[in-house]
């Protein structure tokens, strides 16, 4: 077994300079000194004891995320774009699905405060006890909200303007002459449903327009498609709906389809998310885009400015959505749904 004794001797140098050089300090290190130790470790396959070292520096170089259900393409993308920016700052990221299960958001939050995680992300399930707040309130871990606004002690809130972008979409429906405008939404009662409610809501009362059908659902594509049919069924049915999210309108558009209503001509669709398959549908989904690399990247840079500075203040960020319109909605639907891939093509 390669020890750090054996990359010293290579290197020229003593153990204290080579642990300089791995922990970044404390002490300086002279750049040709530097290149020595790096080579000797690339030829001898040196590879710290990460238990040592997080023993020595009182840090693991880990974050811990927790989402209600990494098969949604949002939450996916989100916990992608955390793991690439928290990778670019020299950690890892250990993800704990809680599956919409009160239990197992609790089991996971629990576990990776037990593993001394150095900073931990919540995106907490819709609706649910939270009975881990307690617990994490008590601990010393750093932590960060994503996507809710909840009541927990000295954590950052990162979130999105839900009702804005919710607005912005019915709109745009609006400005399409659309008189009918129905809504699919989440669950009711919950963030970032009452949100998104009120946005398409506000839209309407200044628009001087009723509100169509509204119906609460899960967010899910088999929820959305049961709405769609249930609307769609209906004598004086909607002739646009705002559907609060690309996953429920993807079960809409499935819907259309077999009951014979043309999209965007019968029905027009403008939906909340932006994930990547939306651009794919036929015709493809008009939506809010949800900064998802910008809510990565403020998650985990004020989780790495916490670690260095147990001073640093929680605060609350809030993001804008950006439109994008396309065929579902009636406006032009480039090749592959996004103006970029319609570029490429040949």
């Amino acid at each position: 077994m390669v020890t750090r004794r054996d990359v010293a001797q290579l290197a020229g140098t003593s153990e204290a300079v080579v642990s300089y050089v791995l922990n970044g300090g404390p002490r300086g290190v002279a750049p040709a000194t530097r290149e020595r130790v790096l080579a000797a470790i690339g030829q001898l396959g040196y590879r710290p004891n990460a238990v040592a070292r997080s023993l020595r520096t009182n840090r693991t170089m880990t974050f811990g995320l927790v989402v209600p259900d990494n098969s949604n393409p949002f939450f996916a993308e989100l916990a992608r774009s955390i793991e690439d920016v928290g990778f670019e700052h020299g950690y890892t990221m250990l993800l704990g699905n809680a599956m919409d299960d009160d239990g197992r958001e609790a089991t996971y939050v629990r576990a990776l405060v037990d593993r001394q995680v150095d900073g931990l992300i919540v995106v907490p399930a819709h609706g649910g006890t939270r009975g881990w707040i307690a617990d994490l309130a008590q601990s010393a871990v750093p932590r960060l909200v994503l996507d809710r606004d909840i009541d927990l002690p000295e954590a950052t809130h990162v979130l999105v303007d839900h009702e804005g972008g919710a607005y912005a979409a019915t709109t745009h429906l609006i400005d399409h002459d659309r008189r009918r405008i129905g809504c699919v939404a989440g669950l009711d009662g919950l963030h970032p449903t009452v949100d998104r409610v009120a946005g398409w809501r506000r839209a309407l009362d200044e628009a001087g327009r009723e509100p169509a059908a509204l119906v609460h659902v899960p967010f899910g594509r088999a929820h959305g498609y049961r709405a769609g049919r249930a609307l769609l069924a209906e004598r004086d049915r909607p002739d646009a709906l705002f559907v609060a999210s690309d996953e429920q309108a993807l079960g809409v558009l499935r819907a259309a389809a077999e009951m014979g209503v043309r999209v965007p001509d019968d029905l027009a669709i403008f939906s909340f998310d932006g994930i990547e398959g939306g651009a794919y549908t036929v015709p493809a989904l008009s939506t809010m885009r949800q900064p998802v690399e910008e809510l990565g990247r403020l998650a985990v840079e004020w989780l790495v400015a916490k670690v260095a500075d147990p001073a640093h203040p929680a605060t609350r960020l809030v993001c804008a959505t950006r439109l994008v319109p396309r065929g579902s909605c009636g406006c032009p639907d480039p090749a592959g749904g996004d103006s970029t891939i319609s570029e490429e093509r040949p």
